[in-house]
């Protein structure tokens, strides 16, 4: 059996190679950088070694097929899986609208295992970090990212914050709290 660092290790070279050409959206930022952050803030938020491995590697099967989950599994750990999988939007076909991907999501927030929700929060503040930074610099521009526009990306960060708050405060979901309001405040005074 490996020892906790090497575990880590792997999970890190994993997804700095499945990642390896990746970018964030609009953006010349390597998605390596969103899941160092990812697993950085979860660990900050306690994370055990499974859910930070599974922070790094949250968005692997969605960006890379359904196939990842079952790698994942073999090589990391079934707790590691299943907190992936809860990270995951399921994957149907054909593929539901947006806003009703995102507010499945959200439902399936309130009875998600802890692990899932501190990896979820996790990515989450993260994104609500670069969107506030990036709508600083460039305004309104950046919700052409977005599939949801303006008015969808408002209204899923919101309701992702009273999901998690629903199954229980922590610094993190007021950290994330935080940050949308602020976004908010920016995007509507706009």
């Amino acid at each position: 059996m490996q020892d906790a660092s090497q575990r880590f290790e792997d999970a890190l070279v994993f997804a700095a190679k499945l990642h390896a050409s990746d970018i964030r959206p609009g953006t010349s930022i390597p998605y390596l950088a969103h899941l160092l952050g990812t697993a950085s803030i979860a660990l900050e938020h306690g994370a055990t070694e499974d859910e930070a491995i599974a922070a790094l590697l949250h968005d692997a099967v969605e960006d890379h097929g359904r196939e990842q989950l079952m790698i994942i599994r073999e090589r990391f750990g079934t707790s590691v899986a299943d907190i992936v999988a809860g990270c995951t939007d399921p994957d149907v076909a054909p593929k539901p609208p947006w806003r009703t991907r995102k507010e499945a999501y959200v439902r399936h927030l309130q009875d998600a295992l802890a692990s899932v929700r501190l990896v979820s929060a996790s990515d989450k503040l993260h994104n609500a970090r670069a969107i506030l930074a990036d709508y600083r610099a460039i305004g309104d521009e950046l919700w052409s990212r977005f599939s949801g526009g303006k008015v969808g990306v408002l209204w899923y960060y919101r309701a992702l914050v009273e999901a998690y708050r629903k199954a229980g405060t922590s610094p993190l979901v007021e950290e994330l709290e935080r940050v949308v309001s602020e976004v908010e405040r920016l995007a509507i005074r706009a």
